[in-house]
């Protein structure tokens, strides 16, 4: 029988690069990954991929304006694997700095801004916001999404804001810019990262095959 995973488009994600990303690890797995703007595709789905980017505002408004949002907590409810990435893992906490904008609340914490103004970094250059670049990222336990990944793999991040869990059981990953910060998230069947799989190579494709086979 064939699995299908709905990647969420709300008019806000990076759905393009998502999609094909996705699509490509579910070649010849018995997986059909469909790019929808329907509540009942959504809900009739397997498992859940959230993207989200630009604005968190923006994003959450669009979000519960489409009907997706009701959708979307109703599939976490019932158990099915959720994947966020970047602002899509942002959502899913209690609250943003951006905008002073309240998330659902799957994830216990917050979104705080960057604040490196005057630090410099090792080489002597000044931290620039949004970070944009390649950063390794340390594994925090063991977590079926993170097979066969090494750990201190590099993955690619574009941000100026970065979760806070309140609860450190809940952070799946760190990395560091200017001072240590959780950069992926797990909870139940929920697991999301700020970096962007689908723009680092294999190990970040390597998580997106991983999440079509993880049974929470």
């Amino acid at each position: 029988m064939t699995r299908t995973v709905a990647v969420v488009d709300y008019g806000m994600g990076n759905l393009r690069s998502v999609s094909q990303a996705v699509m490509h690890v579910a070649a010849g797995e018995g997986v059909d990954v469909i790019v929808t703007q329907r509540p009942e595709e959504v809900r009739a789905a397997e498992r859940i991929v959230l993207p989200g980017q630009g604005a968190m505002r923006d994003c959450m408004r669009e979000f519960a304006d489409s009907g997706l949002k009701e959708a979307v907590l109703a599939s976490v409810a019932a158990g099915k694997p959720l994947m966020g990435v970047c602002v899509g893992m942002q959502m899913l906490l209690d609250h943003s700095e951006e905008q002073d904008t309240p998330g659902l609340g799957l994830i216990p914490g917050r979104v705080k801004r960057f604040r490196l103004e005057g630090r410099t970094q090792p080489d002597g250059s000044r931290y620039k916001v949004p970070q944009m670049g390649w950063n390794q990222v340390r594994q925090v336990g063991s977590h079926p999404v993170w097979a066969g990944v090494p750990d201190e793999s590099w993955f690619y991040f574009v941000h100026s804001f970065y979760t806070a869990p309140s609860d450190p059981h809940h952070s799946a990953g760190t990395t560091e810019y200017g001072d240590r910060f959780t950069c992926a998230v797990a909870r139940d069947n929920i697991f999301a990262t700020q970096f962007h799989p689908e723009k680092s190579a294999e190990h970040g494709l390597a998580l997106y095959r991983n999440f079509l086979h993880w049974n929470p």
